[in-house]
């Protein structure tokens, strides 16, 4: 595989860094007066999520079709949503890129699929929301950036803490200054995830285009472990737990810190706990470091308690005391030791919200969550990951994720694609 050279590099991230407000013309279907029509690709446990945010947001869109290669799973999200007609659930995500109807669809795949379906959906003239990682590896990432700017599409990231307005008021107060320079951030991922054993290979499921599910992956025999949810153990269609839940805890981080581009990394992983079939770590530690600032990841998940106050969070370490943000809300402990809660957690449905009236709106600018932030923030697990496969301490070329003197590490920042399933060619 082909690395990206500095040149084309600079090209492609001048989209990441920064994308200037546009005066849009509509791609969708729908005008400002009008309900959008959505579809959901993906009906696993996400994908139903989706939906649910959807419906509770019936004054500004509706589900209009479902898509899945379980027929299984499509039945039950379509009987879910109240759909009827055969027509309107497919097997085959083309057919809703297909159908002019549609104005905006959710992407709730498994990873390995979520780049080359939001890049098909921008050109077929959907507008998108994409799961969280937008992408597989960073080099796909980049090509979905560069496309969504080319074609001034609304491309949300399903980083939802975005638009949870007590995360945002309690990113706000970090940035007043009120605790003080903050030198680093912990993203922590703690939490119970149970042993899948062992699977042997066996014929997929009656109904089931298993070489569609495989995609732009390697073809594998089919066992149990690579399917639902536990796919995302294997290094072939997931990111291994940094990228499934650490990401929202790394994301929030990096927001708080105000950073992108890392200057050097240091990873340790491996398996403390499982003996089976996963090939992510269970255990995992990474250090990234911004010059001015380091933010630090912690993964276990072997611990069903909760440390430093909560589960899963992030905590900002400041001159004058530290800010909790987790699932119970968002805490300040000052340095002489009063507590002062300053707001609440993540709204799913309120990045869908804030999608579908930047759509009817035409204003991506005004995105909580825009691919260009998605790709920064799924960007570091990618390469939290890498650092522990290649067992190497990492060093990045500066405003670049092109990685320095290691080309083990600068092979796994793309990957091969399966003929017939390669990414659209854009230029």
């Amino acid at each position: 595989m082909a690395t990206l050279n500095r040149r084309q590099f600079l090209h492609t991230s001048g989209a990441v860094s920064s994308i200037a407000p546009l005066i849009l013309v509509s791609q969708s279907g729908a005008s400002p007066n009008e309900r959008i029509n959505h579809a959901v690709i993906g009906a696993g446990g996400q994908g139903k999520t989706h939906c649910n945010a959807i419906r509770s947001l019936a004054e500004l869109a509706q589900i209009t079709a479902v898509c899945d290669v379980d027929p299984v799973r499509r039945q039950a999200i379509a009987q879910h949503v109240g759909i009827q007609s055969e027509s309107q659930i497919h097997d085959d995500y083309r057919r809703i890129l297909d159908d002019k109807s549609i104005d905006t669809v959710s992407i709730t795949t498994p990873d390995h699929w979520h780049t080359k379906i939001a890049m098909e959906a921008i050109l077929a003239g959907k507008q998108v929301y994409v799961e969280k990682p937008c992408c597989h590896n960073i080099l796909e990432g980049m090509q979905l950036v560069k496309l969504a700017t080319m074609k001034n599409t609304c491309v949300q990231h399903g980083t939802q803490s975005r638009s949870g307005e007590g995360i945002k008021n309690a990113i706000e107060f970090l940035h007043s200054g009120k605790l003080g320079k903050i030198r680093m951030a912990k993203a922590i991922n703690h939490q119970l995830r149970g042993p899948i054993g062992k699977a042997l290979p066996e014929s997929p499921p009656d109904g089931v285009n298993y070489d569609r599910w495989l995609g732009p992956a390697p073809e594998h025999a089919f066992t149990r472990n690579r399917w639902h949810y536990n796919w995302h153990w294997f290094w072939d269609y997931g990111t291994g737990d940094i990228g499934n839940d650490g990401i929202h805890q790394i994301d929030v981080a990096r927001w708080g810190l105000g950073v992108q581009f890392p200057l050097q990394i240091s990873a340790s992983g491996g398996q403390l706990f499982y003996e089976d079939d996963h090939e992510t770590p269970d255990t995992q530690t990474v250090i990234y470091d911004f010059g001015h600032c380091h933010l630090m990841y912690e993964m276990r998940l072997w611990t069903d308690y909760k440390m430093e106050g909560h589960d899963n969070g992030t905590v900002f370490y400041g001159e004058n005391g530290r800010l909790d943000i987790g699932r119970e809300g968002c805490l300040v402990t000052w340095k002489d030791g009063p507590q002062e809660k300053i707001g609440g957690g993540s709204d799913l449905t309120g990045n869908f919200r804030n999608f579908l009236e930047c759509v009817k709106n035409n204003t991506p600018q005004h995105l909580n969550a825009p691919i260009a932030e998605g790709l920064a923030s799924a960007a570091l697990p990618h390469l939290g990951n890498i650092a522990v496969r290649v067992q190497s301490h990492l060093r990045l070329a500066p405003q670049s994720y092109q990685i320095l003197e290691n080309p083990s590490a600068n092979a796994l920042l793309g990957r091969d694609y399966r003929k017939g399933y390669e990414l659209p060619q854009i230029g």
